[in-house]
């Protein structure tokens, strides 16, 4: 038994630093052009924001209020007992794309299938986004808390949430998220 136990635990510490191994690159793909690669990431960024006013009207006065929003379209999660996620993003500063960034996540756990979501960090305070920009790799809940925005029947944002550092949302095709975590996730400086 315990072998077995040894042997799962083994396969997956492989699995997650095999997904977040492979998210750590600093470079475009083999063979992408890098301005095509941008210019996509910004057109899921645009799309993805767009969605988001349209589920919460009031998102797009707390994103005119942050410092800077970091904004993955579309992380795609898969597995079967060991799963992973991965997407790619853009920091916009401004209203204006100043960094591009990849997230990364690995999981054990009961979990069977894939799924998509786009995630939105908004970093209310210089002192947040200044941390944030200046790693090399960021992980949530070890570098910095996120506040995920509290969902209810109305989508608003309660008072307590608006006053914190680093808020997040999380949608799904099938609407915003509550009760969700992103614990553990990582994000690291793409270079293209």
């Amino acid at each position: 038994m315990k072998t077995k136990l040894l042997a799962i635990a083994s396969a997956a510490a492989l699995a997650v630093g095999a997904i977040t191994g492979c998210s750590t690159t600093t470079t475009a793909p083999g063979g992408s052009d890098p301005i095509a690669k941008r210019q996509s990431i910004d057109a899921s960024v645009d799309s993805a924001l767009a969605r988001l006013y349209a589920q919460d009207p009031s998102s797009r006065e707390l994103i005119g209020k942050a410092r800077g929003v970091l904004v993955f379209p579309s992380i795609v999660s898969a597995g079967l007992v060991v799963g992973g996620s991965y997407g790619q993003g853009a920091l916009r500063v401004r209203g204006r794309t100043s960094e591009y960034y990849s997230t990364a996540a690995g999981s054990v756990g009961l979990l069977a299938g894939a799924e998509s979501k786009a995630v939105f960090l908004l970093f209310m305070t210089d002192e947040s986004l200044d941390k944030f920009r200046a790693s090399k790799g960021w992980t949530v809940g070890a570098d910095a808390s996120v506040t995920l925005v509290n969902v209810g029947a109305n989508a608003s944002v309660d008072t307590k949430t608006a006053q914190q550092a680093i808020i997040g949302y999380v949608l799904t095709n099938g609407g915003l998220m509550a009760n969700v975590s992103l614990e553990g996730t990582k994000i690291t400086p793409l270079a293209i």
